[in-house]
C-alpha cells in the first residue's frame, strides 16, 4: 500500500488518499498491508486543523519509530526544506 497525503490533489492511481495526518495515521495504524511509501504533502490547507500539517505526520513516524520511506511533493519551499531536514536527520 502507498499512502498520498494531500488536502487538494487527488491520489495517482495505486495509493490511498489521505487528507490530513490523523487520517493517514488511521490507515497506518489500522492497515493490514505493509505500508510500501508515504507521498507528503506539507499544508493541508482545512484538513491541518485534523493532526496539523504534513511534518507532523514525520514527527509521529518518528516518535513510533516506523521508518516507512517518505517522499515530498510540496510546493512549500520552507516546509520542504523541514521535512527533509527531519528526513535526513532519522531516516537511514
Amino acid at each position: 500500500m502507498k499512502i498520498w497525503l494531500d488536502d487538494i490533489r487527488k491520489a495517482p492511481e495505486g495509493y490511498v488518499w489521505c487528507h490530513s495526518v490523523n487520517e493517514a495515521k488511521h490507515v497506518i495504524e489500522t492497515s493490514q498491508e505493509e505500508i510500501e511509501s508515504i507521498d507528503c504533502d506539507h499544508d493541508l490547507g482545512d484538513y491541518a486543523s485534523d493532526g496539523g500539517d504534513g511534518i507532523k505526520l514525520l514527527d509521529y513516524l518518528v516518535e513510533t519509530e516506523n521508518f516507512i520511506p517518505i517522499r515530498l511533493h510540496t510546493a512549500n519551499i520552507v516546509g520542504r526544506m523541514n521535512m527533509i531536514r527531519t528526513i535526513n536527520r532519522y531516516w537511514r
